[in-house]
């Protein structure tokens, strides 16, 4: 039912893993944030599959990760690029594209730059521009990860994602999370972590033509609800979804995925 299947892309110049499952009529692309860096969607397709079941029947849904091969100083315009070759070879134009915070920064860039890809667009929990709240929160990640302390970025990734409610019972979790599943490498998640302190597409949001949700959180202790309504603000056919006490995890409220069905249904 679900018809999950793990994919892989070899081009000239890189690879990439992405997943696929679902069997609806519209193509949703999905892009993931900067958690990529450290797990990516490779041999994932069953259990995301299962996570994000409700869209498995409207849409058939790709889910992307950036490419195998990252080079160190790459921006998130530069992960646009290599999204819209990857899409070309898929076959997949006109998409419904949904970019969950550094996947939204993505998401601009490839609404900006290759709009013949993009039909609508969401973008959750995302920023148009570096604010001293991205870059505190990120640059002591970047700290962390050059530490090699992967419990630490769990921990403090949980932390600033979710509500005092959801950790109490959760933090444990996330603390045996930091335990296991150490990368081998921290390379990927550095150079992810820096494009986001270096992303700025504020000036040339108004040159997104399809219809745009933002969707942010008012407690979001990453990157701002108030990012939110910016890049809202910047985009002529946007509507802004705002969920009050909520925060950067917002996107696993059920709520959230009821919003992606409505908006990207919406003919």
């Amino acid at each position: 039912m679900l018809n999950a299947k793990n994919g892989h892309i070899r081009l000239r110049s890189f690879e990439m893993d992405y997943i696929r499952f679902g069997n609806g009529k519209k193509t949703l692309v999905m892009i993931p944030g900067v958690g990529d860096g450290l797990k990516t969607v490779k041999g994932m397709a069953a259990p995301f599959s299962v996570l994000y079941r409700s869209l498995a029947s409207d849409f058939t849904v790709y889910v992307f990760s950036r490419r195998v091969d990252l080079v160190p100083g790459m921006t998130t315009r530069d992960m646009a690029k290599d999204l819209d070759k990857a899409m070309k070879a898929l076959g997949l134009s006109r998409v419904c594209l949904a970019g969950i915070s550094q996947g939204g920064m993505i998401a601009q860039w490839l609404a900006i730059d290759y709009p013949e890809r993009v039909s609508r667009l969401i973008l959750a929990v995302t920023l148009s521009r570096p604010n001293p709240t991205l870059q505190g929160v990120v640059g002591n990640w970047i700290r962390m990860a050059e530490a090699g302390d992967y419990r630490g970025i769990m921990l403090d990734t949980a932390e600033h994602s979710y509500t005092e409610e959801r950790l109490r019972k959760t933090r444990k979790m996330y603390e045996l999370l930091g335990s296991i599943g150490k990368p081998k490498s921290f390379d990927r998640f550095i150079i992810q972590a820096n494009s986001c302190l270096t992303h700025d597409a504020y000036d040339e949001l108004p040159k997104i033509a399809c219809p745009v949700l933002v969707i942010g959180g008012t407690d979001d202790k990453i990157v701002t609800g108030k990012a939110s309504a910016e890049i809202a603000g910047q985009i002529r056919d946007c509507r802004l979804k705002m969920y009050y006490g909520l925060g950067h995890g917002l996107y696993e409220n059920k709520d959230f995925l009821d919003q992606v069905k409505r908006f990207m249904n919406t003919e």
